[in-house]
C-alpha cells in the first residue's frame, strides 16, 4: 500500500495507462491507438496512430481515406496514410539510435501482421496487450518467433479511450 492507502499498481498496470494516455495524442478518426517500448521497467520509446511528421493529419480536411474508399477495419492497411502506434514507437526508437532489442512491448490492440513483422525484426520479445485483435497469420508468427503474447487483464480500471 502507498501513504495514501491505495495498492500501488503492477508493472504491467503502470504501462498499460501509460499506452491509454499516450493514445490520446491519435490523430486517427477511426481508433486511438497507443504503445510504449519498455526494457528493465524503462521506457525507451512510445507511439501513437497517425500520420507521419509534418504531414497534414486526416481530421485536419483531408478525412479518412479508408472510411471514404469503405475499406474495413484490419484490411489494406497501406491505403491509410498514418502509422500504426507500434510502428512509431519503432522507429521513435530508431530514430534516437535506441536499441529495443529484449524488449516488451506494450499496446492497446493486439498487432496487426504488418507491426508484428516489425516487432520480429525488431527484436521485441514480448507484447502485452488489451484489446483482441484476431488475425491467424498474426497468432501463427508470434508463436514461431517465440515472442511472449499476454492478454492484459485485470481488476483496476484501464479504459479505451475510443
Amino acid at each position: 500500500m502507498t501513504n495514501s492507502g491505495q495498492a500501488r499498481p503492477t508493472w504491467d498496470e503502470y504501462f498499460m495507462e501509460i499506452v491509454y494516455l499516450i493514445s490520446k495524442r491519435s490523430t486517427c478518426l477511426r481508433r486511438k491507438v497507443g504503445a510504449v517500448i519498455v526494457k528493465n521497467h524503462q521506457i525507451l520509446a512510445t507511439g501513437y496512430n497517425g500520420v507521419p511528421s509534418g504531414i497534414t493529419h486526416c481530421s485536419e480536411e483531408i478525412g479518412c481515406l479508408r472510411k471514404t474508399l469503405g475499406i474495413p477495419s484490419g484490411e489494406r492497411h497501406e491505403l491509410c496514410r498514418g502509422l500504426h502506434a507500434e510502428q512509431n514507437a519503432i522507429i521513435q526508437a530508431a530514430y534516437h539510435g535506441i536499441s529495443i532489442r529484449g524488449g516488451t512491448l506494450y499496446c492497446t490492440t493486439m498487432p496487426c501482421i504488418v507491426c508484428t513483422k516489425m516487432i520480429i525484426n525488431a527484436g521485441i520479445r514480448k507484447i502485452v496487450f488489451k484489446e483482441e485483435y484476431e488475425d491467424s497469420l498474426v497468432q501463427a508468427m508470434i508463436k514461431e518467433s517465440q515472442i511472449i503474447l499476454e492478454k492484459f487483464a485485470n481488476t483496476s480500471e484501464v479504459k479505451s479511450e475510443k
